[in-house]
């Protein structure tokens, strides 16, 4: 399946809700879903996301929520085909991004010129040969302040792994935004990526993400980061 097969279903799912809230509600259940699965304990965070995702769900007749079921199998086959903003263009082909609170997302290419400028930086000041040589512990560390839909973070993963470097193991990612959906956007990426990443609701000028003050509820962390994955 590809991108525009996912933006037919958001079409056909249109009805009662606009584009918009479809796009929205089907990211939102899949990434309180994907949190959850990797969740081992069930605190009052896992149940308040629980009841979130069930809440959502049933605004929406059997045929939709058939429909969400399809579209994640698209997105899976998608994100399997390479490196891409898949939610960001689909966001933004669907007409999700047309003036809704000025919200547009970074056209991909300039992602991967902005991982490849930043990252290049780091091949030479640490590596020799193409490989990153980190004098503390070898991990590369990546801050994104605005995530968006999380473009940079999936062209940086990209660029590592054209540069033969492991990037699930190699990369930690701390990604932070206001908006709730350009956090849900940016965790379902990096999780299907495999990448290791703390995905932080807030806004960072004012509450930057701090592991001991940050309310747990406004933290996804994926798979990787959670240790589900070797």
């Amino acid at each position: 399946m590809t991108k525009q097969d996912i933006i037919s279903f958001i079409s056909a799912a249109s009805g009662a809700y606009s584009p918009y809230q479809i796009f929205y509600d089907w990211v939102e259940c899949l990434a309180l879903a994907t949190a959850n699965s990797s969740t081992l304990f069930h605190d009052a965070v896992w149940e308040e996301r629980e009841k979130r995702y069930l809440d959502v769900m049933n605004r929406h007749d059997e045929k939709t929520r058939q429909q969400f079921l399809e579209m994640t199998a698209a997105l899976i086959d998608v994100y399997e085909s390479g490196f891409d903003d898949v939610l960001g263009n689909i966001y933004m082909k669907s007409g999700c991004g047309n003036g809704h609170l000025g919200q547009f997302f970074t056209p991909y290419h300039i992602s991967q010129l902005t991982a490849a400028s930043g990252l290049e930086v780091q091949l030479y000041h640490f590596g020799e040969n193409d490989k990153i040589k980190n004098p503390d512990d070898g991990i590369i560390r990546l801050n994104e302040p605005s995530t968006g839909g999380g473009a940079n973070i999936i062209a940086a993963a990209e660029y590592l792994h054209n540069k033969g470097i492991d990037y699930q193991k190699r990369l930690k990612v701390v990604a932070q935004d206001l908006d709730w959906l350009a956090v849900y956007m940016t965790y379902i990426a990096c999780s299907y990526y495999g990448i290791d990443a703390i995905v932080v609701q807030g806004d960072t000028l004012l509450h930057p993400f701090d592991p001991a003050k940050t309310p747990e509820r406004h933290i996804l962390r994926t798979p990787r980061n959670r240790g589900c994955l070797t």
